[in-house]
């Protein structure tokens, strides 16, 4: 079996290190199943990078461009408006949703701003 170099990441050594961190945890599996579910997608682990960066209210576009910037590692004026199209209708109709539903992020539809939830 081979496996694939990730740059210098570790997979098994995070794994571990992550089910140390979770050893004598009171989460019910199936929360904890949620969250992996959750942070399983690229595109909601940079979403929820980029509201954790700004850490205040973001307009939905605004935070798909910066979504976009990070998928693409090029910059806003290089990203195409298709691109960040469909990085916006990817957020609004599956992710954020699915992050709302979580508890991790407010959205206001009418204003079309997307606010972390402060839960540290």
């Amino acid at each position: 079996m081979t496996s694939t170099s990730h740059s210098e990441f570790d997979c098994a050594e995070f794994v571990l290190a992550v089910l140390e961190w979770l050893d004598g945890r009171d989460e019910p599996p199936e929360a904890i199943d949620d969250a992996f579910e959750l942070l399983a997608s690229t595109r909601r682990r940079l979403f929820l990078e980029v509201m954790n960066r700004y850490d205040e209210e973001l307009t939905l576009p605004d935070a798909a461009e910066e979504v976009a910037v990070r998928e693409t590692g090029r910059t806003v004026t290089e990203l195409s408006a298709e691109r960040v199209a469909n990085v916006y209708i990817s957020l609004y109709h599956d992710h954020l949703p699915r992050l709302v539903e979580a508890g991790l992020v407010e959205y206001d539809q009418e204003r079309d701003l997307v606010t972390p939830v402060v839960t540290r």
